[in-house]
Parts: C-alpha cells; sequence; structure tokens
C-alpha cells in the first residue's frame, strides 16, 4: 500500500490510497487497533439460517415420501420426495454462495476513534460509528471462538435496519443495532473494543469538565466549560 497522498487543505488526492475496508485515509492521530471479517459461512448459518431451512426441505421431503414407503412402495416415495430435494439442495446451494460471499466482502475495523464496517455484495455500503454515538457494546460468544459483538446507538441516531442487515443484531428493529458478525478471536477483539470505548470516553469527560482559569488582573475565578 502506497503512503496517501494529499492535496491542498488535507484533502486526500486519490481516495484509492485509503486502507482496505475505509472510505478514506486515516487522519492525523488516528490509527487502526483490528481489523477482520466474518469466518467462512458463518453469516449462512447465523444470519441466512441455512441449517434451518435445509430441515424444512428435508421435513417436507419425508412428509411426501412417508404414505408410499409404509405401503412398500419405495420407488413411488423416491419420486414423491425428490423434487422437494432437488429444490432443497438449490436452495441451500444459493444461501451458502449468498453467505459466502457477504462474507468475503465485508471488512470491520476497529480503531481509536470508531467502528467502520464495509458491508454489501453489489453495492458496498460504509459504516462510520464514531464511539461518542456508542451507549453500550455486547459480544455474544460461540464455541468456536467467535463473537457477535453488538453496538448500541445512543438515543436520537438511528440507522435503518434493512441497511444494515444481515450485520445488525436480530429482533432489534425498531431500535436497531449494528453488530461484527461471527467475528473470529472475540474474546481479544472485545476486549480490544472495551479498551478502545473507555480511553474514548475518558477523553470526552476530560474534554466536558470545567477548566479553572485565573485571570489576569485581580484574584477571582472564572470556569468555562
Amino acid at each position: 500500500m502506497t503512503r496517501a497522498r494529499t492535496a491542498p487543505h488535507g484533502v486526500p488526492a486519490n481516495r484509492f490510497d485509503a486502507p482496505p475496508g475505509l472510505p478514506a485515509p486515516l487522519p492525523a492521530g488516528e490509527h487502526i487497533l483490528w481489523q477482520g471479517r466474518p469466518g467462512g459461512l458463518a453469516i449462512a448459518y447465523r444470519a441466512l439460517h441455512i441449517r434451518l431451512v435445509g430441515l424444512w426441505f428435508a421435513g417436507l421431503a419425508l412428509w411426501a415420501a412417508v404414505p408410499p414407503a409404509m405401503e412398500g412402495r419405495v420407488l413411488d416415495a423416491a419420486r414423491a420426495a425428490g423434487p422437494t430435494l432437488v429444490v432443497g439442495t438449490g436452495a441451500i446451494a444459493l444461501l451458502g454462495l449468498l453467505g459466502w460471499l457477504s462474507a468475503r466482502t465485508t471488512t470491520y475495523t476497529i480503531t481509536n476513534r470508531r467502528v467502520v464496517m464495509r458491508v454489501g455484495i453489489a453495492l458496498p455500503m460504509t459504516l462510520n460509528l464514531p464511539f461518542s454515538l456508542v451507549s453500550e457494546a455486547g459480544c455474544r460468544h460461540f464455541s468456536d471462538g467467535s463473537g457477535d459483538l453488538a453496538l448500541a446507538v445512543k438515543p436520537g441516531n438511528r440507522i435503518a435496519y434493512l441497511h444494515l442487515w444481515p450485520h445488525a443484531r436480530p429482533w432489534h428493529v425498531t431500535r436497531p443495532e449494528p453488530m461484527m458478525r461471527s467475528v473470529p478471536n472475540a474474546a481479544e477483539v472485545s476486549a480490544i473494543l472495551a479498551r478502545a470505548l473507555s480511553a474514548a470516553r475518558a477523553i470526552d469527560e476530560e474534554a466536558a469538565s470545567p477548566v479553572i482559569r485565573r485571570r489576569a488582573r485581580g484574584h477571582r475565578l472564572a470556569t468555562a466549560s
């Protein structure tokens, strides 16, 4: 990656000099703490529910095949279940492909100031979420070491659920929460995010605290926020 060239007034001369997964070069004082993407077909399993779809079509196939099979007509049972199994296999393959493409075209980035989510297959979209807009963060861990990291947005700042999906916390439609899905090594990544949020809040609180200044003449004190 080449170093970003800047034009007058600090505007990047070439937007493609930005690091992967970011819409533009990082401003001065900001740096990347972690960057990654969902693991494998995790989105297909946990967002598109490929296993439930497979069970549904398997159940339909059994429903069609059981009556003739009970009568000993095995060939008729296979013929009855065949079309359903073919359609189900195609649906599972399509969901698997969509999940894989979604995972491969997704990049999550945590900096010392914000979370950036680069998502989208045909129409890529970048979500910039400064820490000042995050009220809290949570992590759901899975047995393989991965996890979902959800970010609750402060009231008054809303993001459309359909714009986020499948990178949104399930069932939170009225108050959507961006979510980094199936992040590998979730314990480590959640710790990085927690430290970054704590550091950003400490800086904000320090900036918002009153500053005592002494006037040039006299002994009266004035406070300024």
